[in-house]
C-alpha cells in the first residue's frame, strides 16, 4: 500500500475523484510498467498522459534523432531538440511534467534478437511504429510473453486501434495476416498526415493503457476502432480469433521471432 504525500493527492485529486479510479487506482498507476514502442507522432502524446497520469515506470524504445519534419505532430519534440535522441528527448518532457517518474530509455532499433529481452517485465506495451514488420514483430513477442498491447496507425486523417489481451483476443495477425510487399503502398512521407490525428489516436491509446492498468470500463479487444478525422466518423469493426492464426491459434507455426523484410508503412504507421 502507497503511503501518498499530500502533494501526490493533490496532483492525481482529479484521478482519485473518479470512483471508478480512486486510491486504489492510483495505486495501481503508480506501480505500473509501461512500454512504449516508437517516440514518434503516436508516442509523444501517449508518453505525456502517461506521465500525467502517475504510471510509475515508462520504457520507450527508438533508435532515431529528431528531425524538423517530426515537429509538425511529435508534440515532445520542440525546436530546440533538433539532432536529439527521441527517447531523450521525450523523457526529458514527461519528467518535466511529473518528475517522480522512472522512464527508462530504450535507444536501439528493435528487432528479433532483442525485443523479448526489452518488452519483458513490463505490464503494458503500446506500438506507436511506422512499418508493417515491426508492428508484426511486436505482436508476435508480446503474444509469446502473454503482454497485453495497443496498436495504432494513422495516415492522412485516418486512425485506427485495437487492444490485444493474449490468450483472450484477437491478435494483430489475426486480423491482418502478415506484412505487405515492400513498395506494395505509400510511404507516410510520401502520403502525409494531419497533425493532430496522431494526438487523436495516441491519447485513444493511452486510455486504453490506463484502463487496462486499473481494470476500468471495456477495452477495444476484439474490435478495431477506426476515424477519420475529415468528417469526424468514428467506426467499430467487431473481430475474430482466428483458430489458425500462425501465432495465437491452436497449432502456431510461429515459434521463433524473425525479422520481416522492411515495408513501406500504410494506415498502420505513426509518424
Amino acid at each position: 500500500m502507497i503511503d501518498f504525500s499530500e502533494e501526490q493527492l493533490e496532483r492525481y485529486s482529479r484521478h482519485i475523484l473518479l470512483h471508478d479510479v480512486g486510491v486504489e487506482g492510483q495505486e495501481k498507476l503508480l506501480q505500473a510498467r509501461v512500454l512504449i514502442v516508437g517516440a514518434g507522432g503516436l508516442g509523444c502524446p501517449i508518453g505525456l498522459y502517461l506521465a500525467a497520469a502517475g504510471v510509475g515506470t515508462i520504457g520507450i524504445v527508438d533508435s532515431d534523432t529528431v528531425d524538423l519534419s517530426n515537429l509538425q505532430r511529435q508534440i515532445a519534440h520542440f525546436t530546440k531538440d533538433i539532432g536529439m535522441s527521441k527517447v531523450e528527448s521525450a523523457k526529458e518532457k514527461m519528467l518535466a511534467i511529473n518528475p517522480e517518474l522512472t522512464v527508462i530509455t530504450h535507444q536501439v532499433h528493435l528487432q528479433a534478437s532483442n525485443i523479448r529481452e526489452i518488452i519483458r517485465g513490463y505490464d503494458f506495451v503500446l506500438d506507436g511504429t511506422d512499418n508493417f514488420p515491426t508492428k508484426f514483430l511486436v505482436n508476435d513477442a508480446c503474444v509469446m510473453e502473454n503482454i497485453p498491447l495497443s496498436h495504432g496507425g494513422i495516415l492522412r486523417f485516418d486512425g485506427q486501434t485495437m487492444t490485444i489481451v493474449p490468450g483472450r483476443s484477437t491478435c494483430y495477425r489475426c486480423t491482418f495476416k502478415a506484412p505487405p510487399p515492400p513498395d506494395a503502398v505509400p510511404t507516410c512521407s510520401q502520403a502525409g498526415v494531419l497533425g493532430a490525428v496522431a494526438g487523436m489516436l495516441g491519447t485513444i491509446q493511452a486510455a486504453e493503457a490506463l484502463k487496462y492498468i486499473t481494470g476500468v470500463g471495456t477495452l477495444l479487444t476484439d474490435t478495431l476502432l477506426t476515424f477519420n478525422a475529415k468528417t469526424m466518423d468514428f467506426r467499430k469493426i467487431k473481430l475474430h480469433r482466428q483458430a489458425n492464426c500462425p501465432i495465437c491459434g491452436e497449432k502456431p507455426t510461429i515459434t521463433e521471432l524473425f525479422d520481416a523484410e522492411q515495408a513501406a508503412c500504410d494506415l498502420k504507421c505513426s509518424f
